[in-house]
């Protein structure tokens, strides 16, 4: 195409755009992605080819979700001085507006990563209609396509992300990736309102009182609305389909409760040991569910979580009505939320933060409509908490709809169906209870005989109901004291649920308090919304740093917030959490290649090591600048999003989740079934640290007749570790047969002093010789890792010349092994490299089979 066109369309003494040139590529080819504010936002897509710079207009921005095919409209060809252009294009001027670079990196085509033969490739595949290339940027990463449409308006292509490791499953807007770029809207006609979500965000803080603890708090509730909206002083968030809960957390003592007042404590024990572990003082508002495998909330299975207990229960918060001595209730809710987030940085049990968006309803809506999801909660962003009201300020726009109703009787059942036929159903009007229909779908043999038993105890002979009733087959009257939760259809002219279906027992409402709900109309909630009293604004007086815990602090380019710094991690050393984050960060050069491209197992102490700790797989969670990899879970079989550390930022986003302790898998995320190294495992009983030496030298003995390198690191606690290198030649079962063979042998030497038995109690005065760390998903702490044990020790490989008696686990500590790796450099590297033969190490024990 070439670039007069790009040349006749602007005037260079007008604009500061680069004249066009055609220039000769470096040793990569560039990629760049602009985002232009022109009368319409839009992005611009260019890729380095043949001297120029190949150009898309892509209206909605690149995605890296496979499910988006993004419109890319293919546009003059631009200079590569472009690729570096931000500014200001002059109104009046071809593509007037403001230009910011979104992203940017190197490319090469996917069937290749070399230069020449590559763009050879991506100029075929151009003038075929078919691009596929690896972007290497800040935020696109991976492989994408570019396909050119047949029989649509001319030079119209579709710009696809490949699913890959990189890919991702969750909705991608490219504008809730702004990082380092003003967001602007394009240019409208000058208006003096400011949006309140704006004055919400610029408030910063509003009046937060100083205050003891409330308690029993009636939660504020929302108003149901006909339809989603957009509006930029609105939150939008899930609605989770669950029962709504208030938790009061202080000195390590947890209330939760219902909207009624209903104790959960009993009943929800990991979300309370979750917020156990909280370590501030708080009252949250939020939602218990109980997730299905494909990450949404459902209502039946929290409804048969006593019977069937599921790993993933959940406390969602959404809001934050005190901490540490203020009431924060005046506060607008984006300063809530704000507050909230910081507070749930470092990730609990069972316990997460809910978040939103903001502006975009209508587009939210749609993809709660796709996921099936129960609806959407609209949130004004400058609200305060109104404790126990029904506010316009929180609507609830449900995708289908939906109804608590409270049980009135049951019909006999028919045919083969036993317990209950249908539910007679009735809502609270003027104080009566008022007949609203049937529900006789819904249920299965057991939760039909579970609500007979419920039922059965509030038999009465008389109807509960405001006027005559008439059931479609005979009738059993209860007490009104059930409530039940209910999808229907539409109402009827007549006021009654058609369709009605039962999804479960609402637990947390009482029965006086199930009324009607009719469906305020969208304009009417918006504007009764807007003339709600503001929450108050703070006097500068009242105003306190938000962020007095947390520090923003750039790592190679990347900023990444960390929090409480000042916390104790080890109280005896006055060891804190900022200085285990700095320990990481001053030797990660070394430590960085034992954790890159491996699945992380976090092991989170978030309070120190004399608090309990707990075991992280899954977090689905993440700054959008750090690496996740979806895995089967070895010991559930579901699919988990690991943590990957691939750079110093994520390893102090990793330290900063309260990851005192580093467990990379055996094995990397392109070779999972096949380990970079064997382990053996001295894990002593009452032993001395001098008897574990002595183990550990008669496995090098062993090891060395069958002429297998072996490399040794104390665990950092009180046994040893002992690697040998397998260059992912082999499989997990074939590292573990060696490793079993190795330890036979080490116990024939020693066969008073060390133990195959896996049971402690068989092996209480020996070494156990562990042989089965060598299997998919199992991890070890990894060289140079700290431990969450007094001293603050580290898990320190050693020369083998150190192995003897007198040495002590103790000597290593995160205050002197940097100075150790400055004097003797990494002792472990070769654990890395060139691995053994195992076939020859085997005949070389006399073991080959």
């Amino acid at each position: 195409m070439g670039l007069e066109e790009y040349n006749q369309k602007r005037d260079f003494s007008q604009t500061p755009e680069p004249a066009g040139k055609v220039a000769k590529h470096g040793s990569k080819l560039r990629f760049v992605v602009q985002r232009h504010l022109a009368s319409k936002l839009h992005y611009d897509f260019r890729l380095e080819m043949d001297g120029v710079l190949k150009s898309w207009a892509v209206p909605k921005g690149p995605s890296m979700n496979p499910a988006d095919k993004r419109l890319a409209v293919e546009v003059e060809d631009h200079p590569i001085s472009y690729g570096s252009f931000e500014g200001d294009i002059p109104e009046g001027h071809y593509g007037a507006g403001h230009v910011d670079i979104w992203d940017e990196g190197t490319y090469h085509a996917a069937e290749t990563d070399d230069p020449e033969e590559g763009e050879q490739l991506l100029l075929q595949g151009l003038e075929e209609g078919s691009i596929k290339f690896v972007l290497e940027g800040g935020k696109l990463q991976g492989e994408f396509t570019l396909v050119k449409m047949k029989g649509r308006q001319k030079d119209a292509w579709l710009l696809i992300k490949k699913m890959d490791e990189d890919a991702v499953e969750d909705h991608y807007d490219s504008e809730e990736h702004l990082e380092g770029i003003e967001q602007k809207t394009p240019k409208k006609p000058a208006s003096k309102t400011t949006s309140a979500a704006e004055k919400a965000k610029a408030s910063k803080k509003a009046a937060a009182k100083e205050a003891n603890m409330p308690h029993h708090i009636k939660p504020m509730m929302a108003k149901l609305t006909d339809g989603p909206f957009d509006g930029e002083d609105w939150l939008f968030e899930i609605k989770w389909d669950g029962y709504r809960a208030i938790a009061e957390v202080k000195g390590g003592q947890v209330e939760l409760y219902s909207r009624s007042g209903k104790s959960y404590k009993d009943k929800y024990k990991p979300i309370i040991e979750g917020l156990q572990q909280l370590g501030q003082e708080a009252v949250l508002d939020g939602e218990i569910v109980v997730l299905n495998d494909e990450g949404y909330a459902t209502f039946q299975q929290l409804q048969n979580y006593q019977n069937t207990p599921s790993e993933h229960l959940y406390f969602y918060v959404f809001d934050l009505l005190y901490l540490n001595g203020e009431d924060l209730r005046d506060l607008p809710l984006l300063e809530r939320k704000q507050r909230l987030q910081e507070l749930l940085s470092e990730e609990l049990p069972a316990v997460r933060y809910s978040d939103h968006v903001v502006a975009r309803g209508k587009e939210f809506f749609r993809e709660a409509q796709r996921k099936q999801i129960e609806g959407i909660m609209a949130k004004k962003a400058d609200s305060p908490y109104r404790t126990g009201k029904r506010s316009s300020e929180w609507l609830k726009i449900k995708t289908h709809l939906r109804q608590e109703a409270v049980i009135g009787g049951f019909t006999e059942p028919k045919g083969k169906r036993k317990h209950i036929g249908a539910l007679v159903l009735g809502v609270y009007e003027n104080g009566k209870l008022t007949y609203v229909g049937q529900s006789g779908s819904g249920f299965n043999t057991k939760s039909l005989e579970a609500l007979k038993a419920k039922l059965e105890p509030l038999e009465q002979e008389k109807s509960p109901f405001a006027g005559k009733v008439k059931p479609n087959a005979p009738a059993t009257w209860v007490k009104p004291e059930l409530v039940a939760e209910i999808t229907f259809a539409e109402w009827t002219s007549d006021g009654l649920m058609r369709q009605a279906i039962y999804e479960g027992l609402r637990e947390d409402k009482k029965a006086k308090e199930v009324v009607r709900e009719t469906a305020l109309h969208t304009d009417e909630a918006v504007h009764e919304a807007e003339d709600a009293p503001k929450a108050k604004k703070a006097s500068k007086a009242e105003k306190k740093s938000s962020d007095k815990n947390r520090t923003e602090r750039k790592i190679e380019g990347q900023e990444v917030s960390l929090s409480s710094l000042d916390k104790l991690y080890w109280p005896d050393e006055h060891i804190t959490k900022g200085d285990l984050i700095d320990y990481y960060q001053s030797i990660a050069d070394v430590l960085i290649p034992y954790l890159q491209d491996r699945p992380q197992s976090l092991f989170r102490y978030p309070n120190g090591i004399t608090k309990p700790g707990f075991v992280q797989k899954d977090i689905p969670h993440t700054p959008e600048w750090v690496r996740t990899v979806k895995l089967k879970a070895e010991s559930t079989g579901e699919e988990v999003a690991y943590l990957v550390v691939d750079n110093k930022a994520t390893l102090a986003y990793m330290n900063n989740l309260g990851c005192i302790q580093l467990n990379p898998w055996n094995s990397r995320i392109a070779s999972l079934e096949k380990p970079d190294y064997m382990v053996l495992d001295l894990d002593p009983g009452e032993n001395t640290y001098d008897e574990v030496v002595e183990v550990a030298l008669a496995a090098k003995e062993v090891l060395d007749r069958a002429g297998a390198t072996a490399y040794v690191k104390t665990s950092g606690a009180t046994g040893m570790h002992i690697f040998v290198p397998l260059a992912a030649k082999y499989s997990f079962d074939q590292a573990r047969q060696f490793a079993h063979i190795v330890a036979q042998l080490v116990h024939k030497k020693l066969p008073k002093l060390t133990s195959l038995a896996r049971n402690p109690k068989e092996r209480q005065e020996k070494v156990y010789l562990d042989f089965l760390q060598n299997a998919i998903g199992q991890t070890i702490a990894s060289a140079y890792s700290a431990r969450p044990k007094p001293g603050a020790t580290v898990s320190t490989p050693l020369d083998w010349r150190e192995v003897k008696p007198g040495l002590s686990p103790e000597a290593f500590t995160i205050k002197n092994v940097p100075a150790r790796i400055a004097q003797k450099g990494d002792l472990f590297k070769g654990v890395l490299g060139k691995g053994v033969d195992l076939l020859q190490c085997l005949d070389s024990l006399g073991e080959a089979h």
